[in-house]
């Protein structure tokens, strides 16, 4: 190349130009001369090259600085600058610089590395019962399967790839950079060692293609909010033949309008009459499981008093047991009553010493106390 062409004058800018108009430039006059764009032209790859150097040069810092005192003497042997980009302008290195402003593969000249496929991602939403006692269910998903005609090659059937020319089928290429020698990956082939010179028409060289799959999942009982379900395999295909990656399952399960759920352990909630809370008793709380659970009531029970029946809660994952089913009471007053049942509430309140209501008693005797301090 033409070592000596001026690099402000190369990438058509100012030499006061800041970093955002020279990566502006830069960004524009690759597109124009980039290789991929002018197949066959010889003067389009040797600007490409020459402006790949520039920027590589006035990018940086330190380098257009002694760009800026040396010229190019700065980056030849033994010049000032001391390390330098070595004249060869070899597409090993300024493939990088290339990817660091457009992304890999931005022209799709070549491939990366065949390398396992992406994992995925699905939600899925069960409910309260379903949690419990597990279920089989299936999905549909729409991703990328190797294609069939070319068994994931990405080349036409009957055809196949060639080793890269470039860098003999290494997927690497060597840089001279002053007193150093630069690996970089291959910019024609992206590593892979080979070019795929005609591309399957089925998936256009990328030998994967999107479709839509039906799986069957199996949901374990005692799954929670947030277990995830993986299915090895499942996932994207990876390019070119290379393994796919998972599909994870997440489970989301929906809100129950009896149970509230904290691990395997279930609650509710049960209103009971103020006799039985007096008197004691027994509730039946129908559970997941379909059987209907006794809960014994003790005599005196308070609001907010929470028992506890062992076994009755959610399965454990994967594990042997039951969690338990916890019953919040709340004690309901009678708002509706007959004339005769207030005629026997009246005999009771007559009757009443204080002893009957231990906690009312407590608390109007230290509201006493409390009274008696503020007025003396």
């Amino acid at each position: 190349m033409a070592t000596e062409a001026d690099y402000y004058e190369l990438l058509e800018i100012e030499r006061t130009a800041d970093d955002k108009t020279i990566k502006s430039s830069f960004r524009r006059l690759a597109m124009r001369f980039h290789p991929d764009k002018n197949p066959g032209c010889a003067d389009s790859e040797a600007k490409f090259k020459q402006i790949n150097e520039a920027y590589a040069c006035l990018s940086d810092p330190q380098k257009r600085a002694a760009y800026d005192q040396y010229g190019h003497a700065a980056f030849q042997q033994g010049g000032a600058g001391g390390g330098g980009f070595g004249g060869g302008g070899d597409f090993g290195d300024l493939g990088d610089i290339f990817e660091t402003i457009f992304g890999s593969g931005a022209f799709g000249g070549g491939r990366q590395q065949a390398r396992r496929g992406a994992d995925l991602r699905y939600d899925m939403e069960v409910t309260l019962e379903e949690a419990f006692h597990g279920k089989t269910a299936e999905i549909s998903v729409e991703v990328s399967q190797k294609c069939d005609p070319c068994d994931g090659s990405g080349a036409e059937p009957g055809t196949g790839a060639r080793r890269c020319n470039l860098c003999g089928g290494h997927g690497k290429v060597r840089a001279q950079q002053g007193f150093f020698m630069v690996e970089r990956t291959c910019p024609t082939c992206h590593g892979r060692g080979e070019v795929i010179e005609k591309p399957c028409r089925f998936c256009r060289g990328e030998g994967r293609v999107d479709l839509e799959q039906t799986l069957e999942v199996t949901i374990p009982a005692g799954v929670d909010n947030g277990t995830r379900i993986r299915l090895a395999g499942k996932g994207e295909a990876g390019p070119f033949g290379a393994p796919p990656g998972d599909l994870y399952i997440f489970l989301h399960v929906k809100r129950h309008r009896v149970f509230e759920r904290e691990g395997t352990t279930l609650l509710t909630r049960a209103p009971i009459s103020f006799t039985t809370a007096a008197l004691g008793g027994e509730i039946e709380i129908p559970g997941l499981d379909g059987k209907r659970h006794a809960v014994e009531i003790p005599a005196g029970i308070q609001s907010g008093k929470q028992l506890r029946k062992r076994g009755a809660g959610m399965p454990v994952l994967q594990g042997r047991g039951m969690g338990d089913l916890v019953v919040e009471v709340m004690v309901e007053t009678p708002t509706r009553l007959s004339a005769r049942q207030k005629e026997l509430l009246r005999e009771f309140q007559a009757t009443e010493t204080g002893e009957e209501c231990p906690q009312s008693k407590g608390f109007f005797e230290r509201l006493k106390e409390a009274w008696s301090d503020l007025t003396e």
